[in-house]
């Protein structure tokens, strides 16, 4: 009976905090749509690349949104193949190496250790032996790595992503990176939140999207 009271008496309060964040996130300003119906599942994306330097100092900003999620929501990598500094061959394959590190469970510190490699010690990838060195250096069986990359899940899921990409970029949806889309169905504009509380700010914006069609 007291979980119940408890529970009418919350309802009232989540009411509240949903109108307020109604009255401080709209459409067009903080967010857009891109289309007309959600994902089956609570998600959000983030279209990014190892060679964007903005993806790079956005990763903290990642690593928290990911963490404050609710556990009906998921946080899904796109790795793009679309910008400069590597031919899309090479991008594909660090794609395909980030599916790998989902896999192994250590994807913060592997996908960090690429960008790293890249923007810390301005050294070049140049083949799959670069990456599975720098996924070694950080702990990853070399082996695992090598199985993976040759693996169908891994193919399968890089191609997958390949097509998410293409999507949202012939919706011209998808013109540079980072880009955050949640549901499916909302890209974030966070040109007008907060700059003294960005993450927080942030991350209310997302917790907001996430459900706005519930």
């Amino acid at each position: 009976m007291n979980k119940i009271l408890k529970s009418l008496l919350l309802m009232p309060l989540l009411a509240l905090s949903l109108n307020a964040a109604a009255a401080q996130y709209t459409e067009d300003e903080h967010y857009t749509k891109v289309n007309d119906s959600v994902t089956k599942k609570k998600e959000v994306r983030e279209y990014f690349s190892v060679y964007c330097g903005h993806c790079f100092k956005f990763e903290p900003i990642m690593h928290g949104l990911k963490k404050s999620l609710p556990k009906d929501a998921s946080f899904e990598r796109n790795h793009v193949d679309f910008l400069g500094g590597a031919s899309k061959t090479i991008q594909a394959m660090i794609t395909k190496s980030i599916v790998v590190a989902e896999q192994l469970g250590d994807t913060d510190k592997l996908v960090g250790a690429v960008f790293n490699y890249i923007h810390v010690q301005r050294a070049v990838i140049t083949s799959e032996k670069d990456l599975r060195n720098i996924f070694v250096l950080n702990g990853a069986d070399g082996d695992k790595f090598d199985k993976l990359m040759k693996s169908f899940s891994v193919n399968s899921k890089a191609k997958s992503l390949k097509k998410y990409q293409e999507n949202m970029t012939a919706k011209r949806v998808l013109t540079g990176v980072p880009t955050i889309i949640v549901n499916g169905k909302y890209k974030i504009d966070a040109t007008k939140l907060d700059k003294n509380n960005f993450e927080q700010d942030y991350q209310n914006l997302v917790k907001y999207l996430l459900e706005l069609d519930s």
